[in-house]
């Protein structure tokens, strides 16, 4: 017989042990429950509640027993077949209970609740399906997206001299591209950018800015002549393009230690000059050329223009989708009066501004491709500030972040 000590200590030793099994048991109903509430809709549960009360507080019976029907309906909208079925389950069981108090006949209560049962199932499939068209969506939104990554690559905030900025919005929000095309790119021949504008939409354009890309890459890093670079492009279209098919564009260049811009304008709307100290002003063409594509229909090749620009000074260059777009009054959007009120010495914050400001101006919906690429030269003093040191883990967190 074992001694009443030992007893007791065993006894100390088992109940920990049981308050721990408890805990467990109590943890994991806690979770059960807060899961089903999870996948409850609310606004569906709340609108069969308010039916039920409404049939408590009159009594009518037949009259609003049919309307529980509005649950899983509306919860197929939102929810998935779990969170249908839940509310589905909960408008029969009521229905029931409600049609027996109000002594509803048995074979018109039978087809109420064979209707519920009858729309439950048909929301719950509903539910399935379009679960399944969000799946489809979402998985075409990422190849949408790297396409995106691959076919216009992320730019640096700092490409050779110059503090940079691009704001991109495609048209159709579920593709994230269209035709508009932008690159900046570094090349033993100093800095050289195009932003430009196929004509047409949806594939066919894409492919178009594509291969206008990918020649620009490759020759911007061969030709030492910026006029060498479009008449690539040009010559590479006129055999890939259809007659009616063509590309506006602004090719631009900063060579090594020569402090001017060289501006070859293809039919596209003027970049915007902003001096150093706030003043606006387009950059129009002395000799208009032709989109690219269409040479031989003009005659005559495209010139280069020379530009000056000193250390403070910024150049927008962009796409017709920003100065297309309307607003409700069918007015365009002031480009050139939105970059003089938001312009600053830090071009991300300059077309943040821009960017919110043209969607406020449509109403939060752009019709058209809408690209926008600002160049910024630094101040000698701004190039002479080092750069803030970060804490440990900063760069880290940012790439996670993003």
């Amino acid at each position: 017989m074992s001694h009443p000590r030992d007893l007791g200590d065993d006894h100390w030793a088992v109940r920990p042990f049981r308050n721990r099994v408890a805990g467990t048991r109590a943890s994991a109903r806690r979770r059960a429950f807060a899961q089903l509430a999870a996948g409850m809709p609310v606004l569906p549960v709340l609108i069969v509640t308010v039916i039920a009360l409404v049939d408590l507080a009159g009594g009518a019976g037949m009259i609003w027993l049919p309307l529980l029907a509005a649950g899983p309906a509306l919860a197929a909208t939102t929810n998935g077949p779990r969170g249908v079925l839940s509310v589905g389950f909960l408008a029969v069981a009521l229905g029931a209970t409600l049609g027996i108090r109000d002594g509803v006949p048995g074979r018109e209560l039978a087809a109420v609740l064979s209707a519920l049962v009858a729309v439950t199932l048909a929301s719950g499939l509903a539910g399935v399906l379009r679960g399944r068209r969000e799946r489809v969506l979402a998985a075409v939104r990422s190849v949408a997206e790297t396409a995106q990554h691959a076919l216009l690559k992320p730019v640096p905030s700092t490409v050779g001299p110059f503090q940079v900025a691009v704001r991109y919005s495609a048209a159709a929000a579920e593709a994230r591209i269209g035709g508009d095309l932008y690159a900046l790119i570094p090349t033993p021949h100093g800095v050289r950018l195009i932003v430009g504008d196929v004509r047409g939409k949806g594939l066919p354009a894409v492919g178009t800015a594509a291969l206008v890309l990918g020649i620009f890459r490759e020759a911007a890093h061969d030709e030492p002549d910026l006029l060498a670079v479009v008449d690539r492009i040009e010559r590479s279209l006129a055999r890939n393009l259809g007659h009616d098919d063509f590309v506006t564009a602004v090719v631009a260049g900063y060579p090594q230690a020569a402090g001017h811009l060289e501006v070859v304008n293809c039919g596209h709307t003027p970049p915007l000059l902003v001096r150093a100290g706030g003043s606006v002003t387009p950059v129009e063409p002395a000799h208009p050329s032709p989109p690219l594509g269409l040479r031989t229909l003009a005659g005559h090749a495209p010139s280069l223009h020379a530009l000056p620009f000193a250390d403070g000074d910024q150049l927008l260059l962009y796409t017709d989708g920003v100065t297309e777009a309307r607003d409700h009054g069918r007015a365009f959007y002031p480009l050139a009066e939105g970059l003089e009120r938001h312009v600053s010495h830090e071009p991300a914050r300059t077309l943040d501004a821009l960017h919110d400001e043209l969607l406020a101006h449509v109403g939060g919906r752009l019709h058209d491709d809408a690209a926008l690429l600002l160049i910024r030269k630094p101040t000698a003093s701004e190039a002479g500030v080092p750069a803030e040191v970060s804490p440990p883990g900063a760069a880290s967190e940012a790439r996670c972040y993003l």
